[in-house]
């Protein structure tokens, strides 16, 4: 499926992998998968797609991102557009696809292999477009799941289909070194509160 010798680059859709690993009870270690990838041919670089609402001080994502963006990522991020629907409801949307899909078909020139981690099936013609160029692309997700993650008009367009399951040993972040950072953490917190009470 991969050549030592083929130029590769991962396309990552953040929101699309975040729920397929969660589903599948696991945290990615996103320094594994660099590594992993590396391993399978000369890895040119790895895009990470996902949109930040601006109106909050804090996300829950910025020290993912921000991780990201000094260890070996490129990070493309959009602003959440906020709106209401027509019952009044507040809806938040944040699509990245037609980023990722102009930076495969903009790539897609200077490399053998794509790497797509995404279930989406819009993104479907954008594969197809990009094996005419005579390109391999290799999309990433999962029919471990009911219903499974991946639509499978993407599964049967792409050369090949990795099921993310199958990589979670090389990729998964180890579960107990969660539970350490954790009580490290609540550690630090009460050794605060100690200080603090005294």
């Amino acid at each position: 499926m991969f050549d030592q010798r083929e130029k590769i680059i991962l396309f990552i859709d953040g929101a699309n992998l975040y729920a397929t690993a969660k589903s599948l009870g696991f945290d990615i270690d996103y320094k594994k998968l660099l590594t992993e990838f590396a391993s399978r041919g000369y890895l040119l670089r790895a895009y990470y797609y996902t949109a930040l609402s601006e109106d909050q001080e804090y996300s829950s994502i910025r020290p993912l991102i921000d991780w990201l963006d000094y260890n070996g990522y490129t990070v493309v991020t959009k602003p959440t557009k906020e709106f209401y629907d027509a019952s009044g409801r507040r809806k938040v949307k944040g699509n990245m696809d037609i980023e990722l899909a102009v930076n495969m078909m903009e790539m897609s020139d200077h490399i053998d292999h794509l790497v797509l981690f995404s279930g989406d099936g819009d993104f479907r013609s954008v594969v197809e477009a990009v094996q005419r160029k005579g390109r391999k692309v290799s999309v990433i997700s999962t029919l471990s799941t009911q219903p499974p993650m991946i639509a499978d008009e993407l599964r049967r367009q792409a050369d090949h289909f990795i099921d993310l399951i199958s990589l979670q040993s090389r990729i998964g972040r180890d579960p107990a070194e969660r539970a350490a950072r954790a009580a490290e953490r609540a550690q630090a917190v009460a050794g605060f509160e100690d200080e603090f009470d005294e």
